[in-house]
């Protein structure tokens, strides 16, 4: 079935709010207070993975208030879809990772396939440290041994969108965290 604006709409309006956008907001602070603490002194390396982490990471960017650069890594498992396939790379880093300390700074942690890959990958090319960081964390057992470092929020075992989460592409823009009704 292709999505159409109509679908999407409907999907927004029938949506469970699950946090408001204050209550992101403050996570994205109170979670930058604890990656300053640890990462302040140790001019890190901040990855943004595409396309999910773009507001999130652009917000908690904002507050931290210490010497770091930034760069960006692309895999994904969803390629429009609500349900993940095979991990494909679009793109590493174009900066070295080599003897760096890294942040990567992920949307979500669910299963944790693509941030694990992830992580595994900086690791494989000399990083000194990599830490994670994710805005939403879910509440389930099926993350593949994977704890991030920094968790803004956590949510039921639910497809949510918004603040970078997407619904079949759409809604990554929408004010909070929300859950689709019936998934």
């Amino acid at each position: 079935m292709s999505v159409t604006p109509e679908h999407v709409e409907q999907i927004y309006r029938e949506a469970d709010c699950l946090h408001t956008q204050e209550q992101v907001e403050a996570a994205i602070v109170r979670m930058a207070g604890e990656i300053t603490v640890r990462l302040k002194e140790a001019n890190p390396l901040v990855l943004c993975v595409m396309t999910g982490a773009v507001i999130p990471m652009g917000q908690l960017l904002t507050h931290l208030a210490f010497p770091l650069q930034i760069d960006y890594v692309h895999a994904t498992r969803y390629c429009g879809e609500t349900c993940g396939g095979a991990l494909n790379w679009l793109a590493r880093p174009r900066m070295a990772v080599q003897d760096r300390v890294v942040l990567v700074v992920d949307d979500i942690l669910d299963e944790g396939v693509t941030l694990k890959a992830i992580l595994e990958d900086l690791g494989a090319q000399g990083a000194r440290e990599v830490y994670s960081a994710v805005l939403v964390e879910k509440e389930h057992d099926r993350k593949n041994g994977l704890k991030a470092d920094f968790v803004g929020l956590t949510v039921e075992d639910r497809y949510v969108f918004g603040y970078g989460m997407d619904y079949k592409d759409y809604l990554r823009n929408a004010p909070g965290i929300f859950a689709v009704k019936g998934m």
